[in-house]
């Protein structure tokens, strides 16, 4: 990724949204890589934008981003939007410290209805296959069975039941065909039909929602707290000063 200007909106997008769509909704925004462990210091190390937001992180197949980077950010005056998987996580637990998180989501993160990263996490394709998602995050399921019982389509028990049983399942193998495999018989051809018509994308719909947010405000460069130089600190900017090895 090239050196963000210092007025830029660097927005780390995956398989949640289109690259496309991003561009739409944030004309104005350079657009990065899933983010992971030492991209943030990378881009301090630089020339720090004005913003971040973080659509989409990895985590497991490589170390997710850590807390110091982002109030390392916040202390140099860089606004931090964050919105889902370890994004929403990291905002509920540093919005004390001037992060900003937005959607539903992060708002199940912040108040303890959501709890582990397996309910955002998805298997996805690199970036030669445009990030596409392989797999269906918890947070979708848990949205689509609240809107078919809502709607008629599904029993109050049997939306319970799927919820429970589809948070069993791994994140890397949590596919529609297996949660539609847990509904009921009686129920499920009117599920597969809703779902494939009218299931809401909570991930894709809260992504969209920050990127509005994002193009409808300026950001501000308000330095944060000043953050500790610890030993540990000081080892992370040296690995962040290093040659970067190949990600994908």
């Amino acid at each position: 990724m090239a050196p963000a200007q210092a007025d830029a909106t660097v927005v780390f997008v995956g398989p949640s949204l289109p690259a496309a769509e991003v561009r739409a909704l944030a004309p104005d925004a350079m657009l990065a890589p899933p983010v992971a462990a030492f991209d943030v210091l990378r881009l301090l190390r630089r020339r720090p934008p004005a913003r971040l937001v973080i659509i989409d992180g990895y985590f497991e197949r490589m170390a997710a981003v850590w807390h110091k980077e982002l109030v390392l950010a916040l202390e140099a005056g860089v606004e931090v939007g964050r919105r889902q998987h370890v994004g929403a996580l990291r905002a509920a637990e540093l919005d004390r410290f001037g992060m900003r998180g937005v959607g539903a989501i992060y708002r199940d993160y912040r108040q303890g209805r959501l709890t582990r990263d397996a309910d955002v996490a998805v298997a996805h394709l690199p970036a030669e296959g445009g990030y596409l998602a392989l797999t269906v995050a918890q947070v979708n399921v848990r949205a689509a069975v609240a809107a078919a019982r809502a709607a008629g389509v599904v029993p109050a028990a049997t939306a319970r039941a799927v919820v429970a049983a589809s948070a069993g399942l791994r994140y890397w193998e949590r596919t529609w065909d297996d949660v539609d495999a847990l509904v009921p018989v009686a129920h499920r051809a009117g599920f597969v039909a809703w779902r494939r018509a009218a299931a809401p994308d909570q991930k894709a719909d809260d992504a969209r929602a920050l990127l509005r947010a994002v193009a409808a405000s300026t950001p501000q460069r308000r330095p944060g707290a000043a953050v500790p130089r610890t030993w540990a600190l000081a080892q992370m900017q040296a690995v962040a000063a290093a040659p970067r090895s190949r990600r994908r």
